[in-house]
């Protein structure tokens, strides 16, 4: 099996400025020059035989995708810590897709299946052969610009200093840690018989060690590095300046194995698949998942990521140790576990990161002095995350906490933090003697052990706390409060497009919609009854969801528009979604195409379909927004007889996005939008912000490459700068009386 060595790219064999991306037009020209950093870097080549040429491979997709992540950490126009962070964000993206999604394929192929769900014409092993060669330059390209950064951070009073550059003064400052804070922590351990190689967990970190004692016998040695420990330890001096706790631990290796000497070392991580294998027919589901959760640290080795330029004869011990396949092993050749580097991120001047930006909370709340309840009665509300702030979110509900007129609260968790203030506001509504419902969904990947512990606290305080569905994820954003009004009874909904995460809300682009429309509040009530009962209802007025009645709204909306444009009347789609993946939606979309429909997609990450080929798909064209903020919305609008934009536009805001899980395997919410302000809110201002954008921009090509906006440079225009600097329509209030079009020309 061949082994994934990396290949020593110096700095100054490539030029930082190139990682930006080509400028080319947005059309296809197979002869169109590239450099062979990008040109590895952004193609993503057909995968097999030629009739399946148009649909582009899922995970090659999402690759892609964390290349252009990868891409914005060479990126001039942002500061260099964020440029720092980018590298980092990248290494987490793939740790999580080697647990997830490699790990999915060698199931695959362990157990003989020659298709998988996703891609019914390429063998798991295949696209394994394919993936590995895309993540050994994936990791070469962040061995590459990481010296780079490193470099230019040195230079702005930033560094990470290296063992052979600490002063005397730095290493009493060192040896005081190790000996302070450390050693208390770490467990060396001589590996010899009575001393077997330990288990090492999913993300375990380590070094392994050849010593001589002074007997000049050999040893070897392991210590692992927990993760209660900080990456990097801050020194004194002009600066930032940081030592990495690998090199604190060499340079006082003496105070951990005294008498005896170095002879070798390398860093390691092991990464293992995360996979939860429940028993569905389990009479206490909880329980099962948590026997899961903890099987899962001990899943098989999918990687193990070294320090080492190549295979020795120490690497070869620790592979045997581990049971790791040549073909399991990445030779990095420098610093491995970049995900670390974030910790860092937050150090130095205030100008190596972008300029600091609290989000607005919306007039038309406050013009109603804070009551969320009066605002909503007034008029529906889009938040617009990050923003507006997410504490209308959390205001909402400790308002329906505290209020005595409230006497029900029904909410959806999939994730959120281990100390939420959702969670404190709905165990203050229940000891306060009101009815409330919480739907945990505990299969929240990677989320499972904190959704249990905050169902059991919610459980103590006599919050009724419902599972869900054994065979579903409810993956929908839902809360609803029911008041007790002078006319009776009144309900108050949120839908949003993100999780009820305080934290994700303040970078991840979401929408937050709260209406009291009895039509709408009516359906919900039905949708929380079908989570909690199983029983499907018979009708909704309005709101469609999965995986009931979701896939066939997208469907007939679609054929509408077909239909429309095969009549010679206005058509057209503009859809924004994490991931395009779903194969009936995207030869529907095709069907669109080549009926004269335009269609606009905006694909932040995987995206199967492949717009531009002449007879398909010449009417689609897909933009992937990459910058400040994590595009997280996904928005639904069809043309519905007029040209796009119109007050015409059938529009749908969900947390869904386009992909078989979504539309069959979960419970999501496609909630319509019909009130003027934010049906304009949605389509003039986001939709079309999104659509204009150059600075944040790269065009998916008919060839499967992605390229910069040929606008980037010459005439850049940034949603985020626009978002962060224009007040939304529906949050304005007082202050908006006849709203007018935003010139988005002039900004």
């Amino acid at each position: 099996m061949k082994t994934r060595k990396m290949k020593n790219i110096e700095p100054k064999d490539i030029n930082p400025d190139s990682a930006l991306g080509s400028t080319e037009p947005a059309q296809i020209n197979t002869d169109q020059e590239a450099s062979p950093f990008l040109a590895e870097t952004f193609a993503i080549p057909p995968m097999e035989i030629e009739e399946d040429y148009h649909l582009i491979n899922r995970e090659l997709s999402w690759l892609a995708f964390n290349e252009r992540v990868m891409a914005e950490a060479a990126n001039h126009h942002h500061p260099l810590l964020e440029r720092l962070r980018f590298i980092a964000i990248s290494a987490s993206n793939l740790d999580e897709f080697l647990t997830v999604r490699v790990a999915g394929l060698k199931h695959l192929v362990k157990n003989g299946n020659k298709l998988d769900y996703y891609n019914s014409f390429v063998t798991p092993q295949r696209q394994l052969e394919e993936i590995d060669e895309r993540v050994r330059h994936l990791l070469e390209h962040q061995q590459t610009i990481l010296p780079i950064l490193l470099k230019e951070l040195a230079e702005n009073d930033v560094s990470v200093i290296k063992a052979d550059e600490v002063t005397a003064e730095d290493m009493d400052h060192i040896k005081q840690h190790i000996l302070e804070d450390i050693i208390q922590i770490i467990t060396p351990q001589t590996l010899d018989p009575a001393h077997p190689f330990p288990f090492i967990a999913n993300n375990g970190f380590g070094m392994f060690l050849f010593l001589e004692d002074d007997k000049k016998k050999n040893k070897t040695a392991l210590i692992l590095l927990s993760p209660v420990l900080n990456r990097f330890f801050a020194l004194p001096g002009n600066g930032a300046r940081f030592i990495t706790l690998e090199d604190t631990i060499l340079l006082n290796l003496d105070e951990i194995f005294p008498d005896h000497k170095l002879v070798n070392h390398v860093l390691f991580r092991v990464i293992r698949d995360s996979e939860i294998e429940f028993d569905e027919e389990a009479e206490d589901l909880v329980a099962s998942f948590e026997n899961a959760v903890r099987a899962r640290r001990r899943g098989n080795v999918i990687a193990l990521q070294l320090s080492s330029e190549g295979p020795d004869e120490m690497t070869q011990v620790l592979a045997n140790k581990l049971m790791v396949s040549d073909s399991d092993i990445d030779y990095v050749g420098g610093m491995i576990g970049l995900s670390d580097l974030s910790q860092i991120c937050n150090a130095g001047s205030d100008t190596l990161r972008f300029p600091p930006y609290s989000a607005r909370f919306p007039e038309r709340i406050r013009d109603f002095g804070g009551d969320c309840f009066a605002a909503i009665r007034s008029k529906d509300i889009l938040v617009h995350h990050p923003y507006e702030s997410f504490d209308v979110v959390l205001q909402f509900l400790r308002q329906a906490a505290e209020d005595p007129k409230v006497i029900s609260i029904r909410q959806t968790l999939y994730r959120t933090l281990p100390d939420s203030p959702i969670v404190r506001a709905l165990i203050a509504a229940a000891e306060a003697g009101k009815s409330v419902t919480a739907m945990v969904e505990i299969k929240a990947r990677f989320d499972e052990e904190v959704n249990i512990r905050l169902a059991r606290l919610l459980e103590r305080a006599g919050v009724q706390v419902v599972f869900g569905f054994v065979d579903l994820k409810t993956h929908a954003k839902l809360s609803l409060v029911v008041r007790q009004e002078e006319n009776g009874l009144r309900s108050y909904a949120h839908c949003g497009t993100g999780n009820y995460h305080p934290m994700t809300a303040r970078v991840y682009t979401d929408l937050s919609y709260f209406t009291c429309d009895p039509s709408i509040c009516s359906d919900i009530v039905r949708i929380f009854n079908y989570m909690t009962s199983y029983v499907t209802p018979a009708k909704l007025n309005k709101v469609k969801f999965a995986p009931v009645s979701a896939r066939d709204m997208f469907t007939e909306a679609v054929q509408n528009e077909i239909a429309a444009a095969k009549r010679g009347e206005p058509s057209g789609i503009w859809l924004k979604l994490n991931s395009l993946v779903d194969k009936p939606s995207i030869d529907l979309l095709y069907e669109a195409s080549q009926a004269g429909v335009p269609i606009e997609l905006v694909i932040r990450g995987i995206c199967c379909l492949r717009p531009g080929v002449k007879g398909l798909s010449e009417n689609i064209s897909v933009r992937s927004l990459i910058g400040r903020f994590l595009e997280h919305s996904r928005i639904y609008t069809f043309a519905n007889g007029q040209p796009l934009p119109s007050s015409h536009a059938k529009i749908y805001i969900s947390s869904a996005d386009l992909m078989p899980r979504n539309l069959d395997r979960r419970v999501e919410v496609f909630m319509p939008i019909e009130n003027p302000t934010v049906h304009r809110q949605i389509l003039d201002q986001i939709m079309m912000t999104n659509i204009k954008d150059t600075s944040n921009t790269w065009l998916l090509q008919p060839d499967g490459r992605y390229i910069r906006h040929p606008d980037a440079e010459t005439k850049p225009f940034s949603a985020h700068h626009f978002f962060m600097t224009n007040p939304s329509l529906s949050g304005r209030g007082s202050a908006l009386d006849e709203p007018k079009p935003y010139d988005l020309e002039n900004h």
